[in-house]
């Protein structure tokens, strides 16, 4: 009996030895800063170039799109693989994210993540058959689920989120501003092959490998343990915890939707504006990084207006905004208007992803924000697989017209599921303290939670 108590002893301290510990009755926690302590500078710099990548990664299929048909001879639904295989790493990253902080820190993200990147574009440069090159894909998928899952749940973490998620969000935006631009240019102008690209891309995860690791080698699991402490002990995971939460599965399938539809446009915008606008290959790739100038300008920008706003409000009115755009993208059949819909529309779906884990953090305990966050931005990012191989293969019956109502359905439906999230309180249990003068008081408090208010509904109805 004693043996196999100090062997239960053993394995707890080796999986989470801190969380465990009782709890002072009253606590402050000091929010870190993006430039507090200085090792997080060098970590945010490298974060977003992380994000870079990233963002250069899914921003390149929607460009290469059209020489993947033609190189391997496929249809619609064939080539659409591409997007549909990373599910499959995003998945994985998911579950496995907890575990991966747990066991290695931010130091193991920082470096499995990059190197997942590195062994992916090595595999896509050397242009294997295209159901080689799928598998491949996948371990992009995972190097991008880790990476965002880590680094989205990190930064929400500090103080004035907003405004930094604002900024690492943006940095995507111009990995995929870049990435159609690069592509686009040196395949047309240059007469690249399309794997050609790759080589450039092999070259920025080489340095984001660089780059994380020297940052977050401090970063190990027992230093991460240390700073997530449980409030009480617990049989079940954090992201078992976490899966119990409506926060959580309303930010993932929010967020599963968000990069569905983003990346969908992203993805599909080339072919749509070469056969349903008649524009040149050129321009119609401009059309492309038009959309992704869009999100990186909105990111940067509306970051500083959505504090002040308050998230909740804020998103109910981008939202709105974006579908009355995606109307004049579908209804007026002209190549410049559908030029000018589309990148206005990016501008505001930008602050959608930052806002959304803003609000996860706000309305969950600190502890369980790697997990929760993690998760939802993982399984979110599974929608840039699903949304536009859903739409390559409606497009293969009904023609790629068929993006713009599925696009303002999915606007519609991640309406409906923002406000179904909690009331953002102005003041909470998991309340913390940033480390100087708070500048995310908002304006007005306006916010709803629909199913709070069906839940009041239906007792009134019951108590009648």
């Amino acid at each position: 009996m004693a043996g196999s108590s100090d062997q239960t002893s053993q394995a707890s301290v080796q999986n989470d030895p801190v969380e465990f510990l009782p709890q002072p009755s009253t606590t402050v926690r000091v929010l870190e800063r993006w430039d507090h302590p200085r090792i997080n500078v060098y970590r945010t710099l490298a974060t977003f170039f992380s994000f870079i990548i990233m963002g250069a990664n899914d921003a390149a299929y929607g460009a290469l799109i059209p020489y993947l048909e033609k190189y391997y001879h496929l249809t619609y639904v064939v080539v659409s693989l591409v997007f549909l295989s990373p599910l499959v790493g995003y998945a994985g990253a998911a579950l496995l994210n907890n575990f991966v902080h747990i066991r290695a820190g931010q130091r193991g993200v920082a470096f499995i993540a990059p190197f997942c990147h590195l062994a992916a574009y090595l595999g896509i440069a050397l242009h294997p058959p295209y159901p080689v090159l799928v598998v491949v894909f996948i371990l992009a998928g995972f190097g991008n689920g880790l990476a965002d899952a880590a680094w989205n749940a990190w930064i929400g973490n500090m103080a004035n989120s907003n405004e930094v998620l604002g900024f690492l969000h943006g940095f995507y935006g111009i990995g995929a501003v870049l990435s159609p631009l690069a592509a686009t240019t040196l395949i047309t102008k240059a007469g690249w092959s399309w794997y050609a690209f790759y080589y450039i891309m092999l070259g920025g995860a080489a340095i984001e490998l660089l780059t994380s690791l020297f940052s977050f080698w401090n970063a190990t699991g027992t230093v991460y343990r240390e700073s997530n402490p449980r409030l009480a002990a617990a049989k079940e995971s954090r992201l078992q915890e976490s899966l119990s939460s409506r926060v959580t599965w309303v930010a993932a399938l929010f967020l599963l939707g968000y990069v569905g539809a983003e990346v969908a446009i992203g993805g599909w915008i080339v072919i749509f504006m070469l056969r349903e606008r008649g524009g040149e290959e050129f321009a119609s790739g401009m059309v492309s990084t038009g959309f992704w100038t869009g999100i990186a300008i909105g990111r940067f920008a509306l970051g500083f207006v959505t504090p002040k706003l308050g998230e909740k409000f804020a998103v109910m009115i981008y939202i709105p905004l974006a579908m009355a755009l995606q109307l004049v993208f579908w209804l007026v059949p002209q190549f410049h208007v559908s030029a000018v819909a589309v990148s206005l529309q990016g501008f505001f779906l930008g602050p959608l992803f930052p806002a959304a884990i803003v609000a996860a953090t706000r309305l969950l305990p600190p502890y369980l924000h790697v997990s929760a966050i993690g998760f939802a931005a993982a399984f979110g990012g599974g929608g840039a697989a699903v949304l536009p191989f859903g739409i390559g293969a409606l497009a293969q019956g009904k023609g790629v017209q068929i993006l713009q109502p599925v696009i303002l359905a999915m606007l519609s439906i991640l309406l409906a599921l923002w406000l179904c999230l909690p009331a953002i309180k102005k003041t909470s249990a998991f309340e913390t303290a940033p480390a100087g003068p708070s500048s995310e008081r908002p304006w007005f408090n306006i916010d709803i939670d629909l199913v709070d208010a069906g839940r009041r509904v239906i007792r009134k109805s019951r108590g009648g």
